[in-house]
């Protein structure tokens, strides 16, 4: 029953909903793997939005890049150069600074300086660039004759790419887009140690587990159930792709289906 009052209590404090006073002594497993717990949803909420805003940036971005105006091609460069060259880190920080200097001319950007605004906008432009590097890849990869058969059948412009050229760009693409997504989680975590200030957010899992090493002198216990939190939310997202990338190949043989495989990227 202690721990099921722990879970009502704590379970949506990173909400700001239910106890705002954090547990002071007697630190039990339970409330460690509730507040770390309640902290991955603001972990999910910046890793979801910014992968769904950034897919369809990035598919913009990897069609200015293979444009052939010299402008939309050199601009969607520079922009994959510029997010992919700088370390998401830095990128947090430049960001809650320029936020931060537009805020004390136009009130309009004071909810810019706050996380769950202005770190989202720099984690989606960030996953953005690199998705869109990967979806250019798939681009230049997509099987000549495959366009040759949508000439064919006298398909162009709009309808050639929504029919072939994008679904192909996709389906070729997409074990490395699951790649991107895990990491874009992963790299979630790098918010607690932005700049950007929290805005009715009570902290993220990081955060708790952090509180909890340091109250407890013992990180051995906070971290691992941090670590265990994201292997469940990559396993999540591992079955959802793959869902997903088995619908794209839904058309091709059964033995023509590439079979999905996780290979986690150390440097990314």
């Amino acid at each position: 029953m202690e721990c099921l009052d722990t879970i009502a209590d704590y379970a949506l404090r990173s909400v700001g909903v239910g106890e705002r006073l954090l547990p002071r002594s007697d630190f039990t497993l339970c409330q460690q793997f509730t507040l770390i717990g309640s902290g991955m949803i603001w972990n999910i909420y910046f890793g979801l939005l910014a992968l769904l805003t950034g897919f369809f940036l990035a598919t913009a971005v990897a069609v200015g890049k293979a444009a052939h105006n010299p402008i939309i091609r050199k601009a969607s460069e520079w922009f994959i150069f510029v997010f992919r060259g700088s370390p998401l880190f830095i990128q947090f920080f430049f960001a809650y600074f320029f936020f931060l200097s537009l805020k004390s001319q136009y009130a309009f950007f004071d909810a810019f300086t706050s996380a769950w605004l202005g770190a989202l906008i720099v984690l989606f432009l960030n996953t953005a660039a690199y998705t869109g590097e990967i979806f250019y890849g798939a681009l230049q990869s997509i099987p000549k004759g495959d366009t040759e058969a949508a000439d064919a059948y006298g398909l162009s412009g709009w309808p050639r790419f929504r029919r072939v050229i994008w679904p192909t760009m996709l389906r070729l693409a997409w074990p490395a887009y699951t790649n991107e997504a895990i990491f874009l989680f992963h790299s979630t975590t790098l918010v607690f140690f932005s700049g950007f200030p929290v805005w009715g957010q009570k902290g993220d899992a990081l955060y708790y587990a952090a509180f909890f090493a340091d109250k407890t002198f013992n990180p051995f216990i906070p971290y691992p159930i941090l670590a265990f939190y994201f292997i469940l939310l990559t396993l999540v997202i591992i079955a959802i792709m793959g869902k997903i990338g088995t619908r794209l190949n839904r058309h091709l043989p059964q033995d023509a289906k590439p079979k999905f495989r996780f290979r986690p990227q150390i440097i990314r």
